[in-house]
This record gives C-alpha cells, structure tokens and sequence, in this order.
C-alpha cells in the first residue's frame, strides 16, 4: 500500500526555520521597495563656538563679525570671550541685537569704563565699568544668557586660566579686560584677577571644553610701525603684549578650526571713535571667510536654521550626543 512518508520530527523543525528565514528575508525586501529613493539622512547640526579675542578699542571689529554670521544665518551657540571680547560676548549673549552693539560702539569711550586713580598697581580703574555694564546688558548672570558665554581671566598670584561660567557676569568681564599695567586687577572669591590675554589671548581653548563641534577664532593682530617710536607706557606695554600672543598663537591656533584676522594694524589701542571704520573690518575679514564656514553647514536643509534670529535658534536646538 502507497501512502505519504511522513518526516522525522527533527526535519520537520530545520524547514520551518528555514521558511521562517525565507520569510523574514521577503519582509525586509518589501520594506526596502517602500523606502522613498534617494534619501540622504543629514547630519548633525555642529555647535559652532566663536573665540573673540582681545585688543581695546580694536575689539569693536568683533560686532562687524557677529553681524555678517547673523547676515548669514550661522548660528552660534556659545562664546568665548578674553578682554574686550569678554565685553562684547556678554552683551551680544545677554540679547542685545546688533543694531544695539553698533549704537553701545557708537558711544562708548575710555572714560565710559575707565577712571584715572593713583596707585601703585595701575594707572586706572573699572569701576565704571560696572554701571555701565549694569546699564547695558540685558541680564545679569550667566544662567540668565541666551548663549552660553565663558569669559577668561587669569589669577595674579598662581598665573593660571580661569574661564568664569557661572554667577555674576560683571565681576568676570571687568577681570578679564584688567590690562596689567594700566588697570587695577579685580578682586574675586579671594583670588586677585587681571587680563584674560595672559593665559588665553585667544580663548578658542575654552569653547572646545564648552563642548564645541566648531571654534572660529578671532584675533585682533596689531602691531606698530618698526620705525614708530612708542608713545608713552601704554605704548610700550601694548607692543610687550602682542610680541607674548605672535610666541603663544601655536596653542590656541591649534584649537580652532578657522581664524580670521581683522585688519587692525592702522588702528590704536584707544581708537573708540573709529567705529565704523572698526566695524566694517571685521565685516571684511568676515565676509572673506565665509566659504569656509559655509562648508562646515552642508547637509542641513535651509529650511532648519532662521536668518532672522540665528543666535535664539542656537539655543533651541539640542546637541545630540556624540
């Protein structure tokens, strides 16, 4: 008699695991047809920092620079500031627009921040520049701030950085633009602190472990003319600083990815009422700098960044871990 062989129950368990990979395979097929073609996931947004480094009225250059990278709809997500970069970072983090920074350039002199005293440990001090920092930025702590901001100082006694992120802002920023030599050094939880250019002329070093994907770096290189005899002390220690920064450029150049140089060079130190001149150099240097920028952007849809407000948008989006 002829019937049906049925299989041993072993061989009745190695086809259906066969047909169940058979049919896991056909399911992953179909999901692939149903994928739309040529979809190109984009990358991650980078957390661009800017360094602003310091350099006295020079540093008005700065603002020329924030407004094309708002022009451009960059945006920044945090700021490192030393001295005058210091000041400005604040008030751009605090919320003032660029139109506000243009009209503070505007107005400001030596005198605005500055007061002459007789001392043995400076020719000046910042006392004023506390009004007028109460008076011009838009909050007082760094919590407060839109962009997170590190301003850097330098401890008096030890020589080492500090890089101020937390607590009261004015404090910090009056620190980091103590030139030594001609302000007095500013008192700070016990510790003695002057000019921030001492230990980060250039803080790109500090936005790295702010957590930047990006540092712009920018350095206000000015020096005088080799036939140029000094004209005073300030003279002389404006040229001492700027030979320490050309010795120590490899450290901080090393932490950032571009940096751009206004062309201060024809400019001095207390030059405040050459603004626009100032402003629109940084815009220069800005501008021609931008190609590079723009590549550090491919990927990203247009649609995903505003130009209208690129620093606010800076805060709302979130860093994805790495």
């Amino acid at each position: 008699m002829y019937g049906l062989r049925l299989p041993a129950n072993q061989d009745v368990g190695v086809q259906m695991k066969s047909l169940g990979k058979v049919v896991r395979a056909v399911q992953a097929f179909g999901r692939e047809l149903s994928r739309p073609p040529n979809i190109v996931e984009p990358k991650r947004l980078p957390a661009i920092g800017i360094a602003l480094g310091g350099g006295f009225a020079r540093g008005i250059a700065h603002i020329g620079v924030l407004k094309v990278l708002e022009e451009e709809g960059i945006p920044i997500r945090m700021v490192a500031g030393t001295s005058v970069g210091a000041l400005i970072g604040a008030a751009y983090c605090s919320g003032l627009t660029i139109a506000e920074l243009e009209g503070v350039a505007h107005r400001v002199r030596f005198t605005t921040f500055a007061r002459w005293t007789l001392s043995r440990c400076g020719f000046a001090t910042t006392d004023r520049m506390i009004s007028f920092l109460a008076s011009t930025l838009k909050v007082r702590t760094f919590e407060e701030l839109r962009i997170p901001l590190g301003v850097t100082a330098t401890d008096f006694n030890t020589g080492e950085a500090a890089v101020f992120k937390t607590g009261s802002i004015i404090d910090p920023v009056r620190a980091s633009c103590a030139y030594p030599g001609m302000f007095l050094p500013v008192m700070i939880e016990g510790h003695w602190m002057v000019d921030g250019m001492l230990s980060h002329p250039v803080p790109s070093r500090p936005l790295r472990e702010m957590g930047a994907d990006r540092v712009l770096a920018v350095h206000l290189k000015g020096q005088w003319a080799k036939s140029t005899a000094p004209r005073h002390l300030f003279d002389v220690i404006g040229q001492s600083f700027a030979i320490a920064q050309d010795r120590m450029s490899s450290v901080w150049r090393s932490a950032a990815d571009l940096v751009i140089e206004p062309d201060v060079a024809g400019f001095d130190y207390d030059d405040f009422k050459r603004a626009d001149e100032l402003m629109r150099v940084g815009e220069i240097a800005m501008r021609s700098a931008m190609p590079e920028v723009r590549k550090w952007m491919e990927g990203f849809l247009a649609t995903d960044v505003p130009v209208q407000a690129p620093a606010m948008v800076a805060r709302a989006i979130p860093m994805a871990a790495d």
